[in-house]
């Protein structure tokens, strides 16, 4: 995509963007998909992906929907997208960390991360810096299998 020079209002948006990552609710909810939501296989993660009425699912919606939204933006001309990807990298995180399992997911959920990917197609930086978290995660995955 081609690049323009972030306006005032962009450096807006991204505060705004922060600002509301910063409710309670949504910090519990950030914390559970990014550090304590680690599914090893499909199973698990479905479990969560598909249980309504869950805290759990819940917080996975929220934290998914959030930054669904928030890339819309980018997608949609309403925010610079390499502002914003200078400024968020966790978006690109949740989608590096459940891409194992997004083709299994689609077949429930067809637009699961759809915006995100699109995002990927458009600022080739972006899908580099998912290709390195996916490698961190897959070592950090076979540092805990050695350790256990």
């Amino acid at each position: 995509m081609e690049s323009t020079l972030a306006t005032s209002h962009d450096a807006e948006l991204v505060l705004k963007l922060y600002d509301l990552r910063r409710e309670a609710t949504m910090r519990q909810a950030r914390h559970f998909m990014t550090a304590k939501f680690n599914p090893t296989s499909f199973e698990e993660f479905a479990a969560v992906m598909n249980g309504w009425g869950t805290e759990q699912n819940a917080w996975f919606r929220q934290v998914l929907s959030y930054w669904e939204m928030a890339v819309a933006f980018v997608l949609h001309g309403a925010l610079n997208g390499d502002l914003f990807l200078d400024c968020n990298g966790e978006p690109l995180f949740l989608y590096a960390k459940f891409r194992p399992f997004l083709a299994e997911a689609r077949k429930q959920n067809p637009g699961l991360f759809r915006h995100t990917e699109r995002l990927l197609d458009e600022y080739p930086m972006a899908r580099e810096r998912v290709d390195g978290m996916c490698q961190m995660l897959e070592a950090r995955a076979q540092a805990a299998k050695a350790n256990a």
